[in-house]
């Protein structure tokens, strides 16, 4: 599998239904699920984002770039919408800060490379505190062969999140997993669960839809101790208002598209 894995997309933002999806378009269906939504960035594209703490989003890296420039997104442009469905959000929120692993490259001319690290928290300019909305916990890193859930967005149901109730990790490179979840264009970001215990719990982000052995997969980012980093970095420049990615390059890079 390592040597025919080819990367399909990292910026994944348009797509159809896929069988062994189901849509959460009820408050009811979601009502487990209301801490994920939909991060608008710049009027121009949406990613999948989840709550991690009231005032935190975990999300894909790469989605903190403009699909144009390559830019960072300015984090005025960006909004996270928890349990977007149907036109309307059980909370909109703003963003104070965002900052991607201080490892991502989105210059990286290995993509695969770059999936490994695409992880990034979003802190909200004011949390969200509502006792139907409860924020994720996260897990620890799941095992080839571990039974995984994903709840996502994407281009055609983009109006009410999804959930593919039952997918797995089929190899584990490093700390990027090659899953069988079904993903397309809009679900980087999404949150996979485990779904141990009956507890849903985070340990794993889409980054990337892919094709390893004429099979369409998906590409995820372990969490193992990145979260605890990215929340240690947003704590030692509290009042810094801009994007962190790293170390900026006038590149042009743009987002790998199919």
């Amino acid at each position: 599998m390592r040597a025919l894995l080819s990367l399909l997309a990292l910026c994944l933002a348009p797509a159809a239904y896929a069988d062994g999806l189901f849509s959460m378009h009820s408050r009811e269906d979601g009502r487990k699920w209301e801490a994920v939504g939909r991060l608008e960035l710049a009027g121009k594209a949406f990613c999948t984002g989840a709550l991690v703490a009231p005032d935190l989003v975990l999300t894909a890296a790469h989605c903190l770039y403009d699909v144009d420039t390559g830019e960072p997104v300015p984090v005025d442009e960006i909004q996270f919408l928890a349990g977007w469905r149907n036109g309307r959000a059980a909370a909109y929120r703003r963003v104070r800060r965002a900052i991607a692993h201080p490892d991502y490259d989105f210059t990286a001319t290995d993509a695969t490379a770059r999936v490994r690290r695409d992880l990034a928290l979003i802190e909200l300019q004011l949390p969200i505190r509502n006792s139907a909305i409860t924020a994720f916990e996260t897990g620890p890193h799941p095992d080839r062969g571990a039974a995984l859930s994903v709840v996502s967005y994407a281009h055609n149901r983009s109006e009410a999140p999804s959930l593919q109730g039952l997918c797995e990790v089929l190899d584990r490179q490093g700390t990027m997993l090659v899953l069988s979840c079904q993903v397309d264009f809009g679900s980087s970001g999404s949150p996979v669960f485990s779904m141990e215990d009956g507890t849903p719990r985070i340990v794993s982000v889409i980054s990337a839809k892919a094709e390893a052995e004429g099979r369409e997969v998906s590409l995820g980012t372990e969490l193992g101790d990145a979260l605890t980093l990215l929340r240690e970095e947003l704590s030692a420049d509290p009042v810094r208002m801009s994007l962190i990615a790293g170390d900026r390059r006038d590149t042009g890079a743009k987002f790998i598209k199919p």
